[in-house]
């Protein structure tokens, strides 16, 4: 089964800024972010327990999938038939993005 896949405005604006920098900085390769990312969708919409378990954050059962070759990594939830993505974050900032951590009990 196919999942239906969400992308919030804010994190359509972040892959669209990635991607135009992509384009400006990556001259030998300028359409591999987009070619990537568009994949990765495809991937997860097939397959989306591929993506690794990420903790701390509040959304319950968040996953980060890496983009080996752009070095980002997509941060998803699944809820029944719809997987929504709710971060794209450079995997090589040293930290993952603030996503809304779980405080302590």
């Amino acid at each position: 089964m196919t999942l239906k896949v969400l992308i919030p405005p804010s994190v359509d604006l972040a892959v669209l800024h990635i991607d135009l920098w992509w384009r400006t900085h990556r001259d030998k390769a300028p359409d591999l972010f987009e070619e990537e990312f568009a994949a990765a969708i495809e991937l997860l919409a097939e397959s989306p327990h591929i993506g690794r378990l990420y903790q701390p954050s509040r959304h319950q059962g968040t996953r980060r999938l890496l983009l080996r070759s752009t070095r980002f990594h997509i941060y998803y939830v699944v809820d029944g038939d719809v997987l929504s993505v709710i971060s794209i974050w450079s995997a090589i900032d040293g930290h993952g993005p603030d996503l809304g951590r779980k405080s302590a009990p």
